[in-house]
Formats: C-alpha cells, structure tokens, sequence
C-alpha cells in the first residue's frame, strides 16, 4: 500500500502534469492520430470520444489544473463527538486505497479520472479500451514523468495493458487489493464487470435521458433545451426521448418546427403513433425502444397525457442519469422533480450540464446511476471513505 502523499506533493504532481501535457501536445495529437487511423469501427460516438485535438488537450490541461487548486478531500472532518468518559471521537474523509478505472476509447480520462483518484490519494489502475491504446500509454508515461519529478513511486498510476480474458481474470482473483471499481462505457462492458468484480462497483449506467413538454411551456425555451440535448450525440447527457403533453396549445406547429429543426442537423425523428399519424415521421413498432440509448443522430417524440404519466413513463424507461420539465408552472415542476428518479433533474434547463465541471464539481470520475455511494457526477470529494479517529488516555469499556 503507498503511504499518502503530502497535499504539497499531490498539488506538485498535477501542476507539472499541465506543464507536460502542454510540452507534449503535438506528440499526444500525432500519436492519437494513429489510434483514429487504426479504427475500424462504424460506432461514430466511439470515434468521436477516441479524438484527441488541440481544444481537448486544452481540457486536459484544463482539468488538472483546476484540480490542484481544489481543497484536500483527504481528512475532511466530518462528525465529532465528546464521550462521557473524556474519549475524543472524530469521523474523517479518508482515500478508498487503490481504484480499478476500466473504460472505452476517451483518452481524456487517462488524465482526469486519474487526476480525481490521484488528488483524493487514491492509487489508480487504469484499463483503457484497444482502441485508443498508443493515446493512452503515452499520458500514462507523462503521468510518470510527472511523479518521479517529485520523487513520488510510479505505482500511483498504473495502466493495466489487459485483453478481455485477462481482465475478467483479474476481476475474479485480482493480483493486487483493489477497493473500487468505476466502469464507464456501454451497457455491454458495466454487466461484464458487474458479473466479475469481487469489490464494490459504482455503475456509471446508461442516458436515455427524456424531456417533457408541460402544456404551460415556454416553447421557445422547450426548442432550445432539446436542441441542446441533441447536439453532442457520443455523450451520456444527450436527449433521447421528448415527451410532449396533449394538452399544449398549438401543439400540432410545436410539433411541426421542432421536427423541422432537428431534420436541418440530420437527425432522424421517430415518432408514437399520434406524433407519426400526423408528420413525416418514421413510426415506432415496438415500445422497447423506448429503452434504448441512442448515441446517435437519433429521438424519439412521443404525446403524453399528464406529469403524472410522464413522471411513469420517465420512470419505467429511463436509465436513471438525467430528465427535464419545460414549463412555466412552479408547482408541476417541483411535482416532476420530487418524483423523477434520476440522478439530475432539470427544470427549463439543458440536460448536457450533467456533468461535474458544469455542476461546479471542477471534473468528475463518472457518471453514476446507482444510489449508494454517490449518485451523479463523482467528483473529488465523492472519491473517499471515511474513517474513525479515537483519542482516548487508557479508556476501557
């Protein structure tokens, strides 16, 4: 087990990782240009996270340096107590030990996941997806570099360079402690770790993320929330699903622009059967679909009763992350959002701010759709345990 770092050391470390993400910028670009050539894929959201350019190098950078500037979240005290018997009782915030991040073509989160394990003095194994491999050692060797700048050991940051085999291997009878696994990707990849893990796993689960169309909306506003869901199709925040109540005035012309809209950025629009009826749409044939996540140039509109249908309808379908009332009534908004089960509720406002920079989290590690121990973005404070410290003079019981 490492012995914790100074909060000096921790800071040091990410500052000169910013220093040499900028150093190396032209190399990380070219060597990701050879993982983008060497994908074979059809999946664009896959390839549209796998590319490294200049402005995602600046987020990088971006992320570590805010990270340094952040308060330890090592030692945070967080209860005390004064025992009858002269005893001091403290609870404390305390790092989990060693995180397992196994995670598919962004080789952004080689830097900030790492960055957010490593700050909360956590040890951080990283196993990257095949596809974006050359991207990822070459961060994991700045990581390195960085470390041993302050003679801090290498082992803080390990790139577990694993096939499918081997790493189910490892999350049976891993070859070293590891206290908490973060899944982040497909569907396919949380039930595989899920199924192997033999330590606790926060799920970073799947969007589906819906909007629902009060019939006392702003229009204007309900336009722009959606068009904002839509407009980056590779990321867990993005709108799937827009519910819009029978009761909305001009309903039929609400309808009609968005569709419209939505057409002029090549997404495909499905429709239930009333929308389909009535607009040039393609027609659903089974109601699974609205299950699934896109990640694609792809939604569905569908007409809805009532809140109190959409707030069920929200609830059987969705993945749980995140799910928005356009309305201009105080009231059935705080009704949707006491009663939505996602992890962010939004009223009049985009689904894409799901995210812990946005949410004034300074990065996050993940997403996540469970409940225990944390639920939507992980940021730093989220990445420990705690601890009890008592202090007692020769105290029995």
């Amino acid at each position: 087990m490492n012995t914790l770092l100074s909060i000096e050391t921790r800071n040091a470390v990410l500052l000169k990782m910013a220093a040499l993400l900028e150093r190396e910028r032209q190399t990380i670009i070219a060597i990701n240009k050879t993982d983008l050539d060497a994908y074979k894929g059809d999946d664009i959201s896959m390839f549209d996270r796998l590319k490294v350019d200049d402005s995602k190098v600046d987020e990088m950078i971006k992320s570590v340096t805010h990270l340094a500037s952040q308060a330890d979240p090592v030692g945070v005290e967080r209860f005390s107590f004064k025992h009858d018997n002269g005893m001091q009782v403290y609870n404390k915030t305390a790092s989990f030990g060693t995180v397992l991040i196994i995670y598919e073509s962004r080789p952004d989160v080689t830097v900030e996941a790492a960055g957010i394990a490593f700050k909360s003095g956590n040890k951080i194994l990283l196993k990257g997806g095949k596809e974006s491999l050359n991207s990822n050692l070459k961060i994991v060797e700045l990581w390195h570099e960085a470390l041993l700048a302050f003679d801090a050991s290498t082992n803080w940051v390990e790139y577990l360079q694993y096939n499918r085999t081997e790493t189910q291997a490892f999350l049976e009878k891993p070859t070293q402690k590891v206290d908490l696994i973060v899944p982040r990707g497909g569907e396919r990849l949380i039930a595989f770790v899920k199924e192997h893990a033999t330590c606790p796993v926060i799920i970073s689960g799947r969007g589906n993320n819906f909007v629902y169309v009060h019939e006392a909306a702003d229009l204007d506003i309900a336009v722009d929330v959606i068009m904002n869901g839509k407009s980056k199709i590779s990321a867990c925040n993005a709108v799937d699903k827009v519910l819009i109540d029978e009761n909305l005035p001009n309903k039929g012309e609400f309808v009609k622009t968005l569709i419209s809209k939505l057409k002029d950025f090549n997404i495909e629009v499905l429709g239930d059967d009333s929308i389909s009826k009535d607009n040039e749409v393609g027609a659903i044939t089974s109601n699974d679909i609205w299950y699934e996540e896109f990640l694609d140039y792809k939604i569905l509109i569908g007409e809805i009763a009532s809140n109190q249908d959409t707030i069920a309808m929200i609830n059987k379908y969705s993945g749980g992350h995140s799910s928005v009332i356009v309305t201009t009534d105080e009231d059935e908004a705080k009704r949707f959002m006491e009663n939505v089960d996602t992890a962010a509720v939004y009223h009049n406002a985009s689904t894409r701010f799901t995210d812990g920079g946005q949410l004034g989290l300074g990065g996050e590690l993940a997403i996540s759709t469970d409940k225990l121990h944390q639920r939507g973005p992980i940021g730093l404070q989220h990445l420990v345990t705690n601890k009890w410290y008592v202090h007692g003079n020769g105290q029995i019981r």
